[in-house]
């Protein structure tokens, strides 16, 4: 599918004729494609035909060849996390934010969240919030998958979070857009864009970035992005924010960009800008900025208060059959959720609770499973946990093949799996359970993420 007329003629005007041709050219070319490495989860995955180094990103890696992550295990194990390399570029931006609060405000459906969770380390939390529903749920499936125990997905309007006041060191928004960097991927993105579009789009980022600023702490940064390339929607809406922030805005540091690495650096007030054109960088396009909200800003720490009580406290001997299965877990905060049973660190387990209390969360922490007569119905999501101890039962690892029996919710053979309950691994890699009785072997891999494709 051709580019928009309307949208040629505005980048020819934007960049200028000869520049302008070069980022329409390129985006008629193949994308490159790139992964991030899951930085906690031990193993290899010799499978993947990797290139270079994205340069932004230590875990980034350009793939010299489009493998089928369907049916690549590995993928399905959360060993790695196909990330456009541009997108990456966020981390860089967040900076050393270990044991620090971060919130997601666009996060579907789980890029920048599982890499601001891989940032903050054990001691810190992230909040990753999608609007839409469904999109919500896929979100927290790639969390589920993750396995850090450190995030909370909720799924509200950003109105919502920003009554959370003054309450995180870091607010990410990457902005819903017209999606102008996708064009080269998704023909789909050409087709829905409009002039119309773009106005919308950076109607809803102004208001996205009000509720943003009053979540924000004093002190605190601000990372906006989009992935679309015209000022309207990008130095527009920061210039549009500067005018009613005012001098609450102040310059983050500056960031020092290698000239090799071809991104467009620039100022817009307070705030330092990055542009990512396909012509000049190795991958889609991006915009992203970054500030900081001044320490003398107005305003204190407040949260809503709570609307319901959703935790209760599990016994001794209940957290003493947890404490088989979870490594370090005197360090964890265990509750009953409606039947189910979720670990977080001790270290922000208040304000999972204030956050569980008022906003609608799809999940957080991690999900320990179920107590049926004293011993523990593992939940799925517990096999991609970190924290797992590999010692609370046997585990069972499997070939290639088998494990893309296993992800179909098909028989696999008993052969190598103990009688009972087991955990299923490729390559070292976690899967999922089975238990196996006799011969028989039932496969307990959700059904709601089986690979349907054959």
């Amino acid at each position: 599918m051709t580019l928009p007329e309307k949208f040629v003629e505005r980048i020819l005007r934007q960049l200028g004729e000869e520049e302008g041709h070069a980022l329409c050219a390129a985006l008629d070319t193949e994308p490159p494609v790139s992964i991030r490495l899951h930085p906690s989860k031990k193993g290899d995955c010799p499978h993947l035909d990797m290139g270079e180094q994205v340069p932004w990103c230590e875990e980034g890696r350009y793939l010299n060849s489009r493998p089928q992550f369907t049916f690549d295990a590995m993928f399905h194990a959360g060993a790695y996390y196909v990330q456009e390399a541009s997108s990456q570029f966020v981390g860089l931006l967040a900076g050393d934010v270990e044991g620090l609060r971060v919130l997601d405000m666009c996060a579907a459906p789980g890029g920048k969240s599982t890499l601001y969770s891989s940032l903050v380390g054990d001691g810190g939390l992230v909040v990753a919030n999608e609007l839409d529903r469904r999109r919500a749920q896929v979100l927290a499936d790639n969390v589920r998958k993750w396995g850090l125990g450190n995030v909370v997905v909720t799924a509200c309007d950003a109105k919502a979070l920003g009554d959370f006041e003054a309450c995180f060191d870091v607010v990410a928004v990457d902005a819903p857009c017209s999606g102008e960097g996708m064009f080269r991927k998704d023909d789909g993105a050409r087709e829905e864009w409009s002039e119309g579009n773009v106005k919308l789009c950076a109607q809803r980022q102004d208001d996205i970035l009000v509720a943003a600023w009053r979540a924000l702490k004093p002190g605190g940064k601000l990372i906006y992005s989009t992935c679309t390339f015209n000022r309207e929607e990008d130095e527009g809406s920061l210039e549009r924010m500067s005018a009613w922030a005012g001098d609450e805005i102040v310059e983050a540091g500056e960031v020092n960009i290698p000239g090799e690495w071809g991104i467009v650096c620039g100022r817009s007030g307070a705030f330092q800008t990055f542009r990512f054109f396909p012509h000049r960088c190795c991958g889609e396009g991006l915009f992203a900025a970054v500030a900081r909200k001044s320490d003398s800003a107005a305003g204190r720490q407040r949260k809503p208060k709570g609307r319901r009580s959703v935790f209760e406290q599990v016994d001794k001997a209940t957290f003493k059959e947890l404490s088989r299965w979870i490594v370090d877990a005197p360090k964890m905060q265990f509750a009953d959720v409606m039947g189910t049973i979720y670990g977080w660190p001790k270290s922000h387990f208040e304000e999972v609770k204030a956050l569980s209390e008022s906003l609608p969360v799809i999940y957080s922490g991690v999900a320990v499973g179920q107590m049926f007569k004293g011993k523990l119905k593992p939940d799925p999501a517990l096999a991609f946990y970190v924290g797992l101890s590999r010692e609370a039962l046997p585990v069972a690892d499997i070939s290639e093949e088998e494990a893309l029996s296993f992800l179909r919710r098909q028989e696999i053979a008993a052969d190598h799996l103990e009688e009972g309950l087991n955990l299923i691994t490729c390559r070292g890699y976690a899967l999922g359970f089975a238990k196996r009785i006799g011969r028989r072997v039932n496969n307990m891999y959700p059904n709601s993420l089986r690979i349907l494709k054959q």
